[in-house]
């Protein structure tokens, strides 16, 4: 047998084994409202190779691949306990288990590992929480995506409405078309009908009402079936406590914003500041896409070294407030044609960072250029340390926080040495450490993230409303049993 048939016939033996991964993964979603991880990454509703690239992915961060006959064990002896929600990660029980020395069987090593999920320690499966979306534009329509992705345990998270201004004939129909296909992000996965006559987007089952008001306080979601809702307000027309106030109308219990608050809103990046939130807390913010990129390995360098002061350099696509092409703009450069020019503009990131983290002394300038692209951004982030280090502990370090740390979801780390900007496309993580690009030198860090602005970030805006909504459920295992 040639080399070629050995790798063909490797390739057909994971293939098999993933496709068999796919309704066990299934099964622990529907049934038990648990998500299957691998290294952060969910492989729920994933094609077979879409698990085989996600655990050949592991070696970008692990330093070597991970193979589905090495975690199907795992996946096997998760479907035989008796879990309750949870999040499981099968790259951590698997990393885990073969640096464990006690001669436990796979099976015995899992139940303890994932115990806080089991028998008298599981979470009850809750009602789900109704959610709104008042506005419906970049962000809005991923993060429905997003819900209605996580929608399939028939817990958690529940679309029921989203508020938009009246734009005339087949209004609902053209909404409809945006949040079916996107340009960047591509194909929505799964079905979408419309009804018309009721006024309801249908999205893999899911009835979404399309309220049309030009004023929050003119809808009362209490006409409508919704109940204790948290909103999330896409459109930024209204930053501050007063004006976010004006959400909290019969059937709405919490208003989230996706851009950075003003005076009291709390900014929170998850991950970071989240368990800061207090339950009697009714509007806060998400802060930006960039606040939530530069924080998290802000937070990581400062835990480590310590941070004197900082300047971050965002090169950020360009968003919609831009022109295509020159025209007025209220304000400076921004009036120039976005699709034409790189240009310099103003980015609230730095000094959100006091509101996120406000036991970090330094101060922490920061510029941002759009440029040219449609989505991914980079902050380039310049530290000036505590203490000397060499790049080659920087970089096993910030490996170490994407793999095992409390900010492994914020964090990802990838070492290819061609990777681009659209690589990056549809990324989970709040930002990309990228490896190759790493500089040290003594007591001065440079650190380049990539981010999804639109992508990444719509994912922790997620992930905050599951949180202040009580629909977060424990990642197991632990970094140690």
């Amino acid at each position: 047998m040639t080399v070629n048939d050995d790798s063909f016939t490797n390739w057909k033996i994971r293939e098999e084994t993933a496709e068999s991964m796919i309704p066990l993964i299934g099964k622990l979603h529907r049934e038990r409202d648990v998500t299957v991880l691998l290294h952060s990454r969910s492989l729920v509703n994933k094609s077979v190779v879409s698990i085989l690239k996600t655990h050949r992915f592991a070696r970008q961060i692990a330093g070597a691949e991970l193979s589905v006959t090495e975690t199907m064990p795992f996946l096997q002896a998760l479907t035989a306990l008796d879990l309750g929600p949870s999040q499981i990660d099968l790259g951590m029980l698997a990393t885990m288990y073969k640096a464990d020395e006690r001669g436990l069987s796979v099976e015995e090593f899992t139940a303890e590992a994932v115990a806080g999920a089991t028998g008298a320690n599981k979470i009850e499966r809750r009602e789900p929480r109704d959610v709104v979306l008042y506005g419906f534009g970049r962000i809005g329509r991923l993060v429905a995506r997003l819900l209605i992705e996580k929608a399939g345990s028939g817990n958690g998270l529940r679309l029921r409405a989203i508020v938009v201004r009246g734009g005339g004939a087949q209004d609902i129909v053209k909404r409809a078309s945006l949040l079916r296909r996107d340009s960047i992000h591509g194909q929505f996965q799964g079905t979408i009908t419309v009804d018309e006559e009721n006024g309801t987007i249908v999205a893999n089952g899911n009835a979404i009402k399309v309220i049309y008001a030009d004023d929050p306080t003119s809808v009362d979601y209490t006409e409508y079936g919704i109940r204790d809702a948290i909103l999330i307000d896409n459109t930024g027309k209204w930053r501050d406590r007063e004006g976010l106030s004006r959400h909290l109308r019969p059937g709405i219990e919490k208003v989230v914003l996706t851009a950075p608050g003003k005076g009291d809103v709390p900014n929170i990046v998850h991950g970071v500041n989240h368990d800061t939130v207090k339950p009697e807390e009714r509007i806060l913010s998400c802060a930006s896409c960039t606040t939530n990129a530069i924080v998290p390995p802000l937070k990581a360098m400062d835990d480590e070294y310590g941070v004197l002061r900082g300047h971050v350099e965002t090169v950020h696509s360009f968003t919609n407030d831009q022109n295509l092409l020159d025209n007025y703009h209220k304000s400076d450069r921004r009036g120039r044609s976005a699709a034409l020019n790189m240009v310099i503009t103003e980015t609230g990131a730095a000094s959100a960072v006091a509101k996120a983290l406000p036991d970090l002394k330094a101060k922490i300038s920061g510029s941002s250029i759009r440029v040219p692209v449609p989505d991914v951004s980079i902050a380039i982030l310049n530290l000036q340390l505590a203490r000397e280090t060499t790049r080659e502990e920087v970089h096993d370090y910030l490996r170490e926080v994407s793999l095992t740390s409390p900010l492994k979801r914020q964090i990802d780390f990838i070492t290819a040495p061609d990777a681009v900007s659209s690589d990056f496309i549809g990324s989970r993580h709040a930002s990309i450490v990228d490896a190759g690009a790493l500089k040290v030198d003594g007591d001065n860090a440079i650190l380049y993230l990539w981010y999804d602005n639109e992508f990444g970030y719509s994912c922790q805006v997620v992930r905050v409303v599951q949180h202040v909504s009580g629909v977060e459920y424990p990642t197991y295992p632990a970094t140690a049993v």
